[in-house]
């Protein structure tokens, strides 16, 4: 049968075989099976037809077990239905996993298979989280590549038909999720062919209709219930022979050769392996290496893994097999083997075969890359007389043993392949360009491809590496490049900090580095081994300027199109004058949405950069480069720095494949120090800002609005004046606190600034504007001594907009986008209760910018102290920051009965008593109860009395009771006072009030999380949620939330949101007991750290909603507008700031303070100045103007809705 090939990913396959069988699909979004859904709403939108004539009906729920329900109550009413998901959203469909199973219902649940959550996040891939599932009664597929998904899901839809066994159908997250391949096709035609459509007839006469009813779901006893499960075996074993007929026909289409179990291999292999996803593709290069050099070994491909058919494994083992290793890409620790490991056991055992070695072992957890190297590892330890069990690869574990040694292996990607690799900056455009370019050559020459993409922790501005291969052979190297023909450097900084870029050029490869260097410069920033490399292996070096090039054309900091044109030059893949046009046919379709000027930039850089680059004539002296000796030695608290040696610096020098499992062992529960952001100095940023200090007012909102507190004011002393650098700015104070008193300036760090404008944007006489980072550098010193030995002048430091940033940033240099809202807003917080702040964090955004490993933005006071971060999981985020709260009110509560009791104690000191109660006095007052907790612990720590004193008292009876207490070995006074004041030392860190912060993004407040924020609210508790409300999922590709506004077009919004954003805070609002505030901070600042302060002031708990504008709203200008696009937004209505205080209800006040004007036009204008919105107009134009005009008019009517409760609350 003849097939249409395409260039695709693996969920991109997925998707395109569900849509065939599904009419209805109950989705959630989670990384990194979103995609899935997102292609089938966006078919939807189009009108695309299943084989059942019609479209399908795609429903966005507020989780994955909300989705689950869904698809359970869909399967009921008798429509064949589909969910796609991942990892812990796998885990919360389980309840109705097992439901769906027990009542015999045909779903499919396509997974790209992810890591759950464990010491850590990760939102990469393995098989924890479909092996969590085995017991379900979900049968489980496998497959290993993006053509195996491509063929073989149907199996999963047609014997859930047949069977009535739901299928679990499972990929590797990322590596084939994600990896682009050129695939053959389906034809609906051949799928509807092969339906069982009595079985679907069947299936719809079994579903519930009131027409003719029936019960299901009941309760049982126990003296039914066991007997009752059991009736269902019959299914389970029909089920395999199912699967091999489908198998079978699909067989018989393709000419393939799909089986249970798929040996591949010598026919009389003595050493195999057994195994299931993606590494399966990397051991066939392997065997096809080893054999062909004389030796025998095999695999064996695991596809059906639930049931397990113990007589097919057995019959797919050769005979001749003598050991084998069974690897498993999960962990179950305490187990006596991984999940397949112990199948195989069994299989075995239960056959009598006792004459095989059989090993497990564990490899790929979290994406760990396993390359041929780690396949060669295993099949050398099956050749020892005694193999190595329960082994790990692709590590160094030097703590228990387990790793196989590794060593440089042969290349045995497929002859003729050419690699290359590309080194971006995240929100460059980078991979974006590589997708298009792998699609363009796929799509438009004979050549196969494969296209791979890695990242680290950050948002934008992360490192992003574009793995591309094509040749005229079939690709079979799910691993990353680490030899490349054509290896481009985007961002000059990857140069400056010596990342291992040119070492994976191939000798006479190419090497393009994008930079704005001269010759002189570009070989004075080369290190000496990058200079030898070039040399001795005739390395072809180009350079080119695509970062001037970007902004001559508009497009500021977007360089891809222009280093993907060059890139289609230098590789000569095909003609330049196809190339260009595919090129510019591509940039059409990806950024029409976004305007026709945009797609008309985008092929101005497409003709400019096809000859941009300039090849650099390499010296011959460069093979005699002699090293220079770096000597950089980190300093500050000694846990911190050992961190930073041993986990930041080689992650940051993108080398932590390498660290051994030691590394971890101080870390083992998943604990990190704060502060090690600081030592980072990514210096990724090409433009950052300068001061002028003739033109500054000293304001400080540029300090306020910094998403990265990369630009800070300090008040000096004349004596930390004089000690700072000469590159120091230092001015006098120009009015108000500290004038006559302080000295002024302003500090940047050029390393740790994003370079994203906002502070310059925003300066009202423009002092700042923005240079290259090169010129700024000096300014580095500057800032650096700024932080480490100005102090925070407390009499200036007060909570203005001006003050408050005086104030020490506990949140800086994270990952997060250049010109995050998120970010601005939290540092703020930070800055005014940092010191003493509990933060729980849902998963989203805030918490991959908030907590990547070893790298924590939040920072430390000189004193050591600040926010203690933690996150949960999504879905309960409200409620571990409720625990938070709960457990240290506990602790501090026994410390006041402790109190109570030692002010009772008749011989207590006078002084000590005073202290105490001032601390119960205070006990709930954050701001007095802080010096109130210091005097007290200064007074407990002088009341402790030691044996010794005892002793040397006047008193007989005292000198007898230090005596008998010597006698019993105590150091310290056993008498009442004594050991209460021991006991509350013991636990002195819990008497200072601790401010309790929630933070998290709207997917969690308005979506999934929200059953839990209403009820934390409820409880009436002292706790503070912070809303960052961006509209959208902004973490996992831009997914409609409750949060998102009519008109606006996101993933499962193709056409357009039809209904209104959910108003969370009125629905808090109407509690009558928690502090409300809806607040944009470049709306107005002031009402922003007004409602932030009255909020952590309020005894009870608290709702803040801030505007957060986003990458995902691609507002023009970018995201260098972050702020005035908050007051744009705040001036036309379409954002209202307000707040509700109960508190002053008892001072005989109005609780609620409406803090936004009357609206004054220019709502259409806001919304078309964001893509999110326009987009629809080029989409669905005549849709877009009826759901913009009904966007207006909602946001109109709430206003009034406002005023109205402004005046009610009045009575």
């Amino acid at each position: 049968m003849a097939r249409k090939f395409k260039t695709m990913d693996g969920n991109n396959a997925a998707a395109y075989v569900s849509y065939a069988f599904t009419e209805v699909a109950g989705i959630y979004p989670i990384t990194p099976s979103s995609p899935m859904a997102d292609y089938v709403d966006q078919w939807a939108a189009q009108g695309q037809k299943n084989i059942f004539g019609t479209t399908v009906k795609v429903i966005e729920m507020q989780s994955e077990a909300g989705a689950a329900g869904t698809v359970h109550g869909s399967l009921n009413a008798g429509a064949l239905t589909t969910t796609y998901t991942a990892s812990q959203g796998l885990l919360l469909m389980i309840p109705n996993m097992y439901k769906i199973a027990g009542e015999l219902l045909p779903a499919v649940f396509h997974v790209s298979a992810r890591t759950v959550a464990a010491q850590s996040l990760n939102i990469f891939g393995d098989h924890s989280d479909v092996m969590a599932c085995r017991q379900t009664g979900f049968a489980m597929l496998a497959e290993g590549n993006v053509q195996e998904v491509m063929d073989l899901a149907p199996v999963a839809h047609l014997s859930a038909i047949k069977g009535r066994v739901p299928f679990i159908n499972f990929f590797d997250g990322f590596r084939t999720s994600h990896e682009i391949q050129k695939v053959a096709i389906w034809d609906y035609a051949d799928l509807a062919e092969m339906v069982d459509m009595d079985a679907v007839a069947d299936f719809r006469k079994r579903a519930l209709n009131p027409e003719h009813p029936t019960m299901r779901g009941s309760h049982e006893n126990g003296d039914i219930f066991f007997q009752h499960r059991e009736a269902c075996n019959k299914y389970y074993d029909a089920l395999p022979e199912i699967v091999e007929e489908y198998m079978g026909k699909i067989n018989a289409k393709l000419g393939t050769n799909y089986q249970l179990f798929n040996y591949y291999g010598a026919p009389d292999a003595e050493r195999v392996i057994i195994a299931m996803g993606s590494i399966c593709d990397v051991a066939e290069e392997v065997i096809d290496y080893l054999n062909a050099h004389g030796e025998k070994v095999g695999l064996i491909k695991v596809r059906l893994y639930r049931p397990f058919k113990a007589d097919k494994l057995i019959a797919a083992i050769p005979a001749t097999a003598k050991k084998i290793a069974v690897l498993d890409r999960t962990k179950e620790p305490g187990a006596l083997g991984d999940p397949l490991y112990l199948d195989v056991i069994t299989a075995l055992a239960g056959a009598g075969i006792t004459d095989k070695v059989v090993v497990g072992g564990r490899y790929g957890l979290g994406s760990k890359d396993t390359p041929p190297k780690s396949v060669f590892a295993v099949y050398e330890n099956l050749a020892q007389d005694k193999p190595k069990d329960h082994f790990t690869m692709g590590i160094v574990d030097d703590v228990t043993g387990s790793s196989l040694e590794e060593h440089k292996a042969p290349n045995t990607a497929a002859e003729g392949t050419i690699e290359c690799k590309f080194w971006g900056l995240g929100g460059d455009g980078t991979v974006g360009a590589n997708k298009n370019s792998i699609k363009i050559i796929g799509d438009h020459t004979d050549k196969y491809v494969q296209a791979y993409f890695q990242y680290d922790s950050k948002k934008t501005g992360g490192v992003t590496i574009s793995h591309l291969r094509f040749g005229d052979k079939p690709i079979r190297s799910p691993y990353y490049i680490n030899k490349a023909d054509f290896v481009a450097c985007h961002n000059p900084s990857y140069v400056t900090k010596d990342f291992p870029m040119v070492r994976d050029v191939k000798p006479g490869g190419v090497f393009m580095i994008n930079c704005q260097w001269s010759d002189e410069e570009l070989a004075h920033h080369l290190s000496a081994e990058a200079k030898r490399y070039i040399a001795e292996n005739d390395i072809q070096l180009y350079t080119i300027n695509a970062i001037d090039l970007a902004q001559q054309i508009g497009m500021g900091k977007r360089t891809n199109t222009i280093l993907q044109s060059a890139f289609f030059t230098l590789a000569k893949v095909m003609p330049q004058e196809e190339a260009i046009q595919y090129m510019k046919d591509a940039a059409t379709k990806s950024y029409l949405k976004k305007g026709q000027d945009i797609v008309d930039m985008n092929h101005k850089a497409i003709d400019l950069g096809a000859t941009a680059f300039k090849k650099y004539d390499v010296p011959a002296d460069w093979k005699n480069a002699k090293d220079e000796v770096k000597v950089s030695k980190h300093t500050g608290p000694a846990k911190l720095v050992d961190m930073v040696n041993s986990i930041l610096d080689p992650v940051d020098r993108m080398d932590g494949d390498s660290l051994p499992v030691s590394a971890f062992v101080p870390h083992a529960d998943g604990t990190f120090e704060l502060g090690a952001a600081a030592y980072e100095k990514r210096g990724v940023a090409v433009s950052v800002p300068t001061w002028d200090s003739s033109k500054c007012i000293q304001c400080n909102q540029c300090s306020y609005v910094c998403p990265h507190a990369t630009i800070r004011p300090f008040a000096l002393t004349e004596e930390e004046a004089a000690k700072a650098p000469a590159s120091a700015k230092i001015v006098d104070v120009k009015a108000g606190k500290g004038k006559g008193q302080y000295k002024f300036s302003i500090a940047i760090s050029p390393l740790d600034c994003m370079g994203c404008g906002v502070c310059a944007n925003i300066c009202p006489t423009s002092a700042l504007t923005m240079v290259g980072q090169e010129e700024e550098l000096p300014q580095q010193d500057a800032f650096n001594y700024m932080v480490a030995n100005v102090s925070v002048k407390e009499d200036v430091a007060d909570l203005t907009v001006k003050g408050s940033q005086f104030k020490k940033p506990l949140l800086e240099f994270s990952g997060s986008c250049a010109g995050c809202a998120e970010t601005a807003y939290a540092r703020l917080i930070t800055q005014l209760f940092g010191d003493r702040m509990y933060i729980s964090n849902a998963t989203g955004c805030s918490s991959i910018w908030g907590g990547p490993a070893a790298t924590s933005p939040y920072a430390t006071t000189a004193e050591g102290k600040g926010p203690a971060w933690a996150n949960s999981l999504f879905e309960d985020n409200a409620e571990h920051g409720l625990g938070m709260y709960l457990g240290q009110k506990a602790i501090r509560n026994r410390l006041a009965a402790k109190t109570e009791a030692l002010i009772a104690v008749e011989w207590a000191r006078p002084e000590l008593k005073e202290a105490a109660q001032k601390w119960l006095d205070t006990m709930e007052d954050g701001t007095a109860n802080g010096e109130a907790a210091k005097a007290y612990v200064a007074a407990l720590e002088a009341s402790l009395c030691t044996v010794d004193e005892l002793l040397a008292n006047s008193n007989p009876e005292i000198q007898a009771f230090g005596k008998e207490l010597q006698a019993k070995g105590e150091k310290l006074c056993q008498c009442d006072a004594c050991k209460l004041v021991a006991e509350i030392l013991q636990e002195k860190d819990y008497l200072a009030k601790k401010s309790v912060w929630i933070f998290g993004g709207d997917g969690w407040a308005y979506d999934i999380g929200f059953g839990g924020v209403d009820h934390v609210l409820a409880s009436g508790e002292d706790v503070n949620i912070f809303v960052f409300d961006t509209e959208v999922y902004s973490n996992t590709g831009g997914q409609a939330s409750k949060a998102s506004n009519i008109g606006q077009v996101a993933q499962f919004a193709a056409a357009g949101k039809t209904v209104a954003k959910k108003s969370l805070a009125e629905i808090a609002m109407t509690y009558g007991y928690v502090y409300v505030a809806q607040v944009a901070m470049g709306a107005n600042p002031n009402q922003t750290l007004k409602a932030i302060a009255e909020a952590e002031a309020y005894h009870g708990p608290s709702l803040i909603i801030g505007y957060a504008p986003c990458e995902m709203h691609s507002i023009k200008g970018g995201m260098t507008n972050c702020q005035a696009e908050m007051k744009k937004a705040v001036e036309c209505g379409y954002w209202n700031l307000f707040r509700f205080n109960p508190a002053a209800k008892a001072e005989g006040k109005n609780p609620f303070t409406l803090d936004s004007k009357a609206p004054a036009g220019g709502y259409q204008e806001f919304l078309m100045n964001e893509a999110r919105y326009s987009s629809l107009t080029r989409s669905f134009p005549d849709r877009a103007k009826e759901l913009f005009a009904l966007n207006e008019e909602t946001a109109k009517k709430r206003y009034e809705k406002l005023t109205r409760l402004q005046k009610m609350y009045e009575e």
